[in-house]
């Protein structure tokens, strides 16, 4: 199972060849998001219509929600690398995402 971030997503949508070859490789079916990732990709758009295309898009992706084990490690990512990295809420909880799950890897 392949976690991707939400700039793969939006580098997929706008029609990066690279960036698409490499879903492609992955597979559908190994591909997943995090409820993040939906948030920040419907937080972009603009209108309805475009919404709708939105969730069109990526209704064919598992969407890992957020639970506490999650939550525990996103915490633990902001306390030791917001001061050294600057790490933002959201990354840190794709981070937990991943990391909560051994079988998944992360595709930034």
């Amino acid at each position: 199972m392949v976690l991707c971030d939400t700039n793969i997503f939006i580098s997929a949508f706008n029609g990066r060849a690279d960036t698409i070859d490499q879903l492609d490789k992955i597979g559908l079916a190994d591909i997943v998001l995090s409820s993040i990732t939906v948030m920040e990709l419907f937080q972009g758009m603009s209108n309805k219509t475009e919404l709708a295309q939105m969730k069109r898009k990526i209704k064919f992706y598992d969407v890992v929600q957020i639970d506490e084990a999650i939550s525990q490690k996103a915490i633990e990512f902001i306390e030791l690398y917001k001061l050294s990295h600057g790490l933002q809420i959201p990354d840190a909880i794709i981070g937990g995402n991943c990391s909560s799950s051994p079988d998944t890897t992360l595709y930034v």
